[in-house]
């Protein structure tokens, strides 16, 4: 009797699949992109002087000045940019500031892709009334307006910044499950998954071995992309101030502290603006440059 060809080849199915998006040609991929290079070396930087902001700040970002002296001071060598009505170095509380909405972001999305990696898995491989169940849940969701749950939180609650990384985490996986269960409908009916079912594989094992670890392309893809937007929303819930409390510096908050002094402080909302446009726009080039990396036709 003759042996099955396909499954002659190797005893895990998956990696007849995996082979095709071997890192190194996706590495190579990645850097032939010069935009997608250029948004992960601006991370880079990014992270380097926020998480290392002890090192390139000179002063306390807290530290109040002379109100006569120190206040408004305009952008130089000792204050590379400037102070605020407080007499506080804007440089230093911009680095803190970007060090927990960066911190933030990447909890976030941490949380937001685990939950969307497992519901959108368990929905999309089980399939018939179990997806329709999950699926009708998840539109649920969708449809409920995350804001008005955190501004529900913070009148009742009195918490500090680090309530963000549950509450957007929680209302916030939605788009990485559709992603995923999407990816498995797909996966679900390829020849490698069939061959482990006929081979007796159980349901944890055809999931864990060979079903989850084809998904994680399209969710980092989704995961760049989250990253920025958690940015953008944990500053504008800073700057109607539900996010970050004073006198913790959060690029939101210093924007709202310099918006009615455009005109004479225009330092003070200009360059946390542009750290924001910095990241939000690193993170979209690397998300770029992973989708065409991942996909041989582009």
């Amino acid at each position: 009797m003759g042996r099955n060809p396909t499954i002659q080849q190797s005893s895990n199915p998956a990696i007849q699949y995996s082979n095709t998006h071997n890192t190194p040609t996706i590495g190579r991929r990645f850097r032939k992109k010069p935009l997608a290079a250029a948004g992960l070396l601006g991370i880079a930087l990014l992270a380097l002087l926020c998480f290392g902001s002890d090192i390139f700040a000179r002063h306390d970002p807290n530290a109040h000045g002379d109100l006569l002296t120190s206040r408004y001071l305009q952008p130089s060598m000792d204050h590379p940019f400037g102070t605020d009505k407080f007499g506080r170095d804007v440089f230093s509380r911009v680095l803190q500031g970007g060090k927990i909405s960066l911190t933030i972001a990447f909890c976030v999305v941490t949380l937001a892709m685990t939950l969307g990696l497992l519901y959108g898995t368990v929905s999309g491989y089980f399939g018939g009334w179990v997806d329709a169940a999950m699926m009708r849940f998840l539109d649920f969701f969708l449809a409920f307006p995350a804001i008005f749950l955190i501004l529900t939180i913070v009148a009742v609650f009195d918490l500090n910044h680090w309530y963000l990384i549950p509450i957007l985490g929680l209302t916030g996986w939605m788009e990485a499950a559709r992603i995923v269960r999407t990816e498995v409908l797909s996966l679900k009916e390829r020849d490698f998954i069939l061959a482990a079912k006929c081979l007796g594989f159980s349901h944890v094992r055809i999931l864990s071995r060979h079903i989850v670890p084809n998904c994680l392309t399209p969710l980092f893809v989704a995961a760049t992309l989250k990253v920025a937007e958690v940015v953008l929303l944990e500053s504008a819930l800073s700057f109607l101030g539900v996010g970050v409390q004073p006198p913790t510096a959060s690029w939101g908050s210093i924007i709202n502290d310099g918006r009615g002094v455009l005109l004479r402080a225009w330092w003070i909302s200009t360059f946390p603006g542009a750290f924001i446009v910095w990241s939000v726009v690193s993170f979209n080039l690397v998300s770029d440059g992973l989708q065409q990396a991942f996909s041989p036709d582009r």
